[in-house]
């Protein structure tokens, strides 16, 4: 039922039909004003428009070629923190090794010094001994004679010469093994 109202309409306008039937004045005028419009866009739209993509095109080929000298830089210096990384860490393993050997080095030292010292105190601690036994001896040798002088002198019930005194010492202290008292204190 709206078709039939359209087409009612339609007709009672007269006809509607001047997009269907084409009057030549108006095709004039059209071609006309098209031709116009076309000339002044192209005098005066186009270039401004062409001028503001070549502007746009440059502006973008420049931030290509900004980038890409930036992304070389970065590459150029990440290539750079690389080098001088691998070069730190080999400088870093070096003075560890570094450290490590002066470490070792001054352990094994101490040790020597250490050892050496020991030593000393051992060799000096033996000659103390010895020292102290061969004191020991000489008291008890010195001990061993007055008692030899005393006991003579109480059984033979008189006075020894000094002579006689040395001669009895001798062979008491002769007799006496005091060698057995010297190994002894050296071996302890």
């Amino acid at each position: 039922m709206l078709d039939a109202v359209v087409i009612a309409a339609a007709k009672e306008e007269g006809g509607g039909s001047f997009l269907v039937q084409p009057d030549l004045g108006l095709m004039v005028w059209t071609l006309l004003v098209f031709a116009i419009s076309g000339y002044l866009l192209k005098k005066y739209a186009f270039p401004q428009i062409a001028e503001a993509l070549d502007k746009r095109q440059r502006v973008i080929e420049d931030s290509l070629e900004t980038a890409a000298k930036t992304r070389t830089e970065a590459e150029t210096l990440l290539e750079e923190y690389r080098e001088r990384l691998a070069a730190a860490r080999e400088q870093a393993e070096a003075i560890l090794a570094r450290s490590r050997k002066a470490a070792e080095t001054s352990e094994k030292e101490t040790l020597a010094e250490a050892k050496e010292r020991r030593e000393e105190l051992l060799a000096q601690t033996k000659r103390e001994i010895e020292a102290e036994t061969r004191r020991a001896i000489q008291d008890i040798r010195n001990e061993v004679a007055d008692l030899t002088i005393l006991a003579t002198e109480k059984i033979t019930r008189k006075t020894l010469t000094e002579a006689d005194q040395r001669k009895l010492v001798e062979e008491t202290l002769a007799e006496l093994d005091f060698s057995s008292l010297a190994g002894e204190g050296s071996k302890n």
